[in-house]
């Protein structure tokens, strides 16, 4: 027996909805996956970066909003950095660092079909930890901080958007980001001075409501 309501068709069979028929409905989910970062709008004395690894979970929930459109709030940990190489005082040397975010994704979802999905929204995000590998000819530091600079920015302001192939309960996902406000709260500060970009790929499980 089919039964419609609205703009929204549901195949009952043995007072079981169709799962894959999921316009109209709230559904919630987790993923995990990877990201692939670098930074960009860098100022420093020949500072140059290569892109790192940097692990990415969380949640997020699917809310309708109108017909093939929904509100897709996140909560995610996520990793993201560089591998850099500069210079200081006519030597050069090699950093990686690794900076762990709290991101609060808000997106809104545009979804043509059953299969595919197109994101794109603002994101809020927290730093909360940063590592960083530091090496030159003479030394090597491996420095950990939750917090003793001041004068790093702790929160910042982020565009992100890409698109979800969705496969019943399963979601696979890739999208790209930037920062628009820098890592530091002012110019005053010691280099590297930068933004956040990256590629985010995540695999994922919904559940529907």
């Amino acid at each position: 027996m089919a039964a419609t309501i609205g703009n929204n068709s549901y195949a009952q069979e043995n007072g079981t909805t169709d799962k894959k028929s999921f316009h109209g409905k709230i559904m919630s989910g987790l993923k995990i996956g990877a990201n692939y970062s670098n930074v960009y709008g860098r100022s420093g004395d020949q500072f140059n970066t290569n892109a790192l690894l940097g692990f990415a979970a969380g949640g997020f929930v699917s809310i309708p909003i109108v017909p093939h459109i929904n509100f897709q709030p996140e909560i995610l940990f996520s990793q993201k950095g560089f591998h850099g190489t500069g210079s200081i005082l006519n030597g050069t040397y090699n950093l990686t660092r690794t900076t762990s975010y709290i991101d609060v994704p808000l997106l809104f979802a545009f979804v043509p079909g059953r299969f595919l999905t197109l994101l794109i929204g603002p994101q809020y995000s927290l730093l909360i930890h940063q590592r960083d590998v530091f090496a030159n000819a003479s030394t090597s530091i491996d420095r950990q901080q939750l917090f003793l600079d001041d004068d790093a920015r702790r929160n910042t302001v982020c565009l992100t958007g890409g698109a979800d192939l969705n496969f019943n309960h399963i979601v696979i996902g890739a999208r790209g980001g930037i920062d628009v406000l820098s890592n530091k709260n002012n110019g005053t500060s010691a280099t590297p001075r930068y933004k956040n970009m990256w590629m985010q790929f995540t695999l994922g499980y919904r559940f529907y409501h």
